[in-house]
């Protein structure tokens, strides 16, 4: 016992009680009440990559149901592991020399030794520690969870405040598996940075924040996020009108080894933009290969919230792919795809219940009806869209409902009055939602 490091200790503790990794980082987060630990992290720990900080430990230990003390004196023992191998690590051979050196060689050498000094204290000069690292990485899944469920005003200041410290860190000097774990949380960052522009409807600015995300991801080569970049990016695409541009981004995405959901978010993507071009086959495929995709999910998602898929998008991403695809059988499958959505929205936790998803679910559900001609049906599913606050609402919903209007336009409405007042009560919630009050003050750029 004595000699076990942390690593080991943590996996022996662990796999005594039968756990996953997943199993202790979510009992951690019960203990910590936050959900921002994930099974990744505790196998960092177990792998000894990263050493848990004496915060991290308390919670821990509570985990385990053992005494603090016991981790500390394991993570002494892999500290001092690391020291004896920094020790033990041999030198390379030095030229051969002659044996007699001139008086002036001495100093040379001496002089030497001191730049060589000199370096290992700017190696020592770090503005990043394990313990900021875990507080940065906290905070990103934090934001990135609130995201789903909250007004984008209470956020999107934090997020680009976190975002720049971390470029800041970035500029200065941290060991380099810190300098990995800066560049995957200032790939998130803009990530979520690029979905506040798409959520105004500022997509050129969108585009510039995906760009550098899939820049971060790209420095320290993390498929995960040069998977989700592209799936961003295919989103840009999709809300500019570019749908095969938008289905070969998704495509590419495809090709990164990526675990979690994001096989079966690409997938939806390009369904959804093959269905707007036309190709019914292509879009009937990709819906396959997104259900295949959710079926043999390895593992989970490295972090919460915007940067998950869960089912319940899956199935609002499915109906509006059945809209587009047209004909009676699709429209009654994207009613029952963004009916199940809503159902598992619903029953999800608070913090899970993606307003956007719901608002567009309940738009799909609405044109669903429209189309098979039910507009008593059509009234009721627009009833929790147009009940909201205008602000809740993102350009893209703003331009669902427009379209809808336009829908409700049409010669075979046009002498319904119960179709022109909800035609105008579309236009005004709309325009609403557009206006300059319902957005910051300043967007971010």
């Amino acid at each position: 016992m004595g000699d076990t490091g942390i690593g080991a200790l943590l996996a022996r503790l662990r796999t005594e009680r039968g756990w996953s990794q997943q199993r202790v980082a979510d009992e951690y987060n019960v203990l910590e009440g936050q959900a921002a630990k994930t099974g990744k992290e505790i196998g960092r720990y177990e792998r000894e990559v990263r050493i848990p900080v004496p915060y991290t430990r308390k919670y821990l230990a509570q985990v385990f149901g053992v005494d603090a003390g016991m981790l500390d004196r394991a993570v002494a023992v892999s500290k001092r592991r690391r020291s004896d191998d920094g020790a033990e690590e041999p030198q390379r051979a030095l030229p051969t020399r002659p044996t007699a050196r001139p008086r002036s060689a001495v100093g040379a050498v001496s002089a030497d030794a001191v730049a060589s000094a000199e370096f290992a204290r700017f190696i020592a000069q770090r503005n990043a520690d394990e313990l900021v690292v875990e507080q940065l990485e906290a905070d990103v899944a934090r934001l990135a969870r609130a995201y789903v469920s909250h007004p984008l005003l209470e956020l999107y200041v934090e997020i680009q405040r976190l975002r720049d410290g971390v470029f800041e860190l970035l500029r200065g000097r941290q060991h380099p598996r810190q300098t990995t774990d800066l560049y995957v949380a200032a790939s998130r960052l803009c990530g979520l940075s690029a979905h506040v522009c798409l959520d105004l409807g500022d997509y050129d600015s969108a585009a510039r924040h995906a760009r550098t995300a899939r820049a971060c991801a790209e420095a320290v080569g993390h498929d995960g996020m040069l998977a989700w970049v592209r799936a961003v990016e295919s989103l840009i695409a999709y809300w500019t009108g570019q749908y095969e541009r938008a289905a070969r981004l998704a495509q590419a995405g495809r090709q990164h080894r990526a675990g979690g959901s994001l096989g079966a978010r690409l997938a939806s993507l390009e369904a959804r933009a093959l269905a707007m071009v036309g190709d019914r086959a292509g879009a009937v495929a990709a819906l396959a290969d997104a259900e295949r995709s959710r079926e043999a999910m390895p593992g989970h998602d490295d972090a919460p919230g915007m940067f998950t898929f869960p089912a319940a998008k899956q199935f609002a991403y499915a109906g509006t792919s059945h809209l587009a695809m047209g004909g009676r059988e699709h429209v009654q499958q994207a009613i029952t795809s963004a009916d199940t959505a809503i159902r598992l929205y619903r029953s999800a936790e608070d913090d899970d219940q993606s307003v956007g998803d719901l608002f567009a679910a309940h738009v799909d559900l609405a044109r669903g009806h429209l189309l098979l001609g039910d507009l008593d049906g059509t009234e009721a599913m627009l009833g929790f869209v147009l009940d909201s606050p205008p602000e809740r609402m993102s350009a893209s919903i703003v331009r669902r409902l427009t379209a809808l209007g336009g829908e409700l336009s049409r010669a075979q409405y046009g002498g319904a009055v119960r179709a022109a007042h909800l035609r105008e009560r579309l236009q005004h919630t709309a325009v609403l939602a557009a206006s300059p009050a319902a957005r910051p003050p300043e967007l971010p750029t």
